[in-house]
């Protein structure tokens, strides 16, 4: 096999991964001819600009509002695009979602309404319950973050106190015809998980987000459990306003991956695929991935094909310190810890979104020589990972993978390049 360099290797699997997940590339052909009648689309989540950019691009010129990321806005030429933040919810989102379900209003059973749903649509829908203030919202979203607790967990307390997550967006839109068009971002592909599934029934209650919230030692404000006590709005599955909407994901995290397996094979690689569905503490997830790569290397003979490990999924981290840092960018560090330098590996791990945590960082990347560029900065590796200071590692040491906004958002992407020790 040609020579290739690892860190170029490793960039060009996460563009593929990337690539095939833009909705450009891959929404249209799961459009309908469009509707006769009045068409409204919505949508929210870090891909859903983009996604409306395909829609209109099959379409064209659409009535609807449609909320992303700041930075992540695409020039539609009907569709509203409206800024807000992600992960933490600002008034921009609660003004756009207000608009967005006055939008709703007064359709009947002959309208059709597209929703574009991806990843983020949990922070930018924002219509807290009850009497829950934005700032209250806010904390109760920042603790669920720091927490470590997994994504459901965390979607399950975020519907619960919504007025538009768990089915009532779509039940806002009944009696009209409903299409839902989803990239998923969530481990097992759960459509209820994804953006909090605005858009689909859900059989959780009010007790169960309580149970999380002590479970996970997450403190709330009076007013988040006064509303719990008394019982959220989220639609069961059977509810007839549910009946006239269809769900379907059209992009995942699989076929993110087997289109980097296929390049990697397509350049003499064997590859080993651990799921795209891999949840856990990034750090510990971190450590087991180490070991297999190191037992993998040790049963590779010289002139054996390299090995590249591949995985996807949704990790978390704890926050026990103040630094800077997100999921992939931990995971990396207390990967090259877990390696010690060890030769012939080399490893990435960014989020597809181009976000890891909340800073415009995709994620990290490692190789033999990442500690000891560490050692002669003097930045100690160990207190970054005490401190959950991953990004502020990874870009003193130059390890950082920054894209920008990708425009899609297909979940975490890592791959760990396993080659032969040759002397």
């Amino acid at each position: 096999m040609a020579s290739i360099d690892p860190e170029t290797l490793l960039r060009d699997l996460f563009d593929v991964a990337v690539e095939v997940a833009d909705p450009m590339q891959s929404l249209a052909r799961f459009l309908p001819p469009r509707p006769a009648g009045r068409v409204v689309v919505i949508g929210a989540g870090k891909a859903s600009a983009r996604m409306a950019e395909a829609v209109e691009a099959e379409w064209g010129p659409c009535e609807g509002l449609v909320i992303t990321r700041y930075g992540y806005a695409r020039l539609c030429q009907g569709i509203e695009i409206v800024e807000a933040a992600h992960p933490v919810p600002d008034q921009a989102g609660v003004t756009a979602t207000k608009r967005m379900i006055a939008l709703m209003e007064g359709l009947g059973d002959e309208d059709f309404v597209l929703a574009l749903i991806s990843g983020g649509a949990s922070s930018l829908l924002v219509a807290p319950l009850g009497e829950i203030t934005l700032s209250e919202k806010q904390a109760v979203n920042q603790g669920l973050l720091a927490s470590g607790a997994p994504i459901q967990k965390m979607n399950v307390v975020r519907k619960h106190l919504s007025r538009v997550k768990g089915g009532q967006l779509a039940a806002a839109v009944y009696p009209a015809r409903m299409l839902t068009l989803m990239i998923s971002d969530v481990p097992g592909d759960d459509m209820a998980m994804i953006g909090s599934g605005p858009t689909v029934g859900d059989a959780s209650t009010a007790a169960d987000a309580l149970a999380i919230l002590e479970d996970w030692d997450i403190s709330v404000p009076p007013s988040v459990s006064a509303a719990l006590a008394q019982g959220s709005q989220v639609i069961a599955p059977g509810d007839l306003r549910l009946s006239r909407v269809t769900n379907q994901i059209y992009a995942a995290p699989k076929q993110s991956l087997d289109a980097a397996e296929a390049r990697a094979r397509s350049l003499g690689f064997d590859v080993v695929r651990l799921g795209n569905d891999l949840e856990g503490e990034a750090r510990d997830v971190a450590k087991e991935h180490a070991q297999l790569a190191l037992a993998t290397q040790a049963k590779l003979m010289p002139g054996d094909p390299p090995v590249v490990i591949l995985s996807g999924g949704e990790l978390t981290v704890t926050r026990r310190g103040d630094g800077n840092g997100g999921p992939n960018a931990e995971y990396c560090l207390a990967l090259a810890l877990a390696l010690n330098s060890a030769p012939n590996l080399w490893a990435l791990a960014c989020d597809t979104d181009g976000v890891d945590g909340g800073d415009e960082v995709a994620g990290a990347r490692i190789g033999p020589n990442t500690l000891k560029k560490a050692e002669n900065l003097s930045v100690d590796p160990d207190k970054s990972l005490i401190e959950n200071d991953s990004h502020e590692f990874f870009m003193q040491i130059g390890g950082q993978i920054v894209t920008g906004p990708t425009l899609t958002n297909v979940n975490d992407f890592r791959a760990i390049l396993v080659y032969p020790i040759t002397s």
